[in-house]
């Protein structure tokens, strides 16, 4: 495994803590948690960055790399389900697309024979869910409860769009 490949199994180190903050936070603990899902968060732009810059890409990078995601992503949204902050249908609708690609990546059949790579759609749906998670997890105060729950639906919409782009036959050149 190279760097960038490691880097993308280390963002996983960010999921037990998530679990366990969010389990029964305080307002301290989600401000601690905001920042343990952005610096995960933040490592996925840096294992891409490095993978292109050192010229690393890998079969197996671009595999993990969603693969992680969905796990650092999923896990704070099952949280906020249990406090009650999301329904659990909203965090469905993801799981189910999520899967759905995840099942299509690992049959390169499907795609042509290649593991196709995160595309437009996709960082836009990354990069939604992303700032949905943070709303979400930081105690803000009222007002912003109604804005943290529209940006949920907002990463959904941008879930299935990706979902669906993903999908889409592709023309041949």
């Amino acid at each position: 495994m190279n760097l960038p490949t490691w880097i993308t199994v280390s963002r996983l180190l960010g999921v037990p803590f998530l679990l366990y903050g969010l389990h029964a936070p305080t307002p301290q603990t989600r401000w601690i948690m905001v920042g343990v899902f952005l610096l995960a968060a933040g490592t996925d732009w840096l294992d891409g960055y490095l993978a292109r810059k050192l010229n690393q890409v890998t079969d197996l990078g671009k595999f993990l790399d969603p693969l992680v995601d969905k796990l650092l992503v999923l896990a704070p949204l099952m949280s906020l389900v249990e406090l009650g902050q999301i329904p659990a249908w909203g965090v469905f609708m993801i799981l189910a697309r999520e899967l759905t690609i995840a099942g299509w990546r690992v049959d390169p059949k499907l795609q042509g024979g290649a593991i196709q790579g995160a595309n437009f759609w996709g960082k836009l749906k990354t990069v939604s869910q992303i700032v949905a998670i943070v709303l979400l997890i930081a105690p803000l105060p009222d007002p912003w409860q109604s804005l943290s729950l529209a940006a949920f639906w907002i990463s959904v919409a941008f879930t299935w769009i990706s979902g669906a782009i993903y999908l889409a036959p592709k023309q041949a050149s």
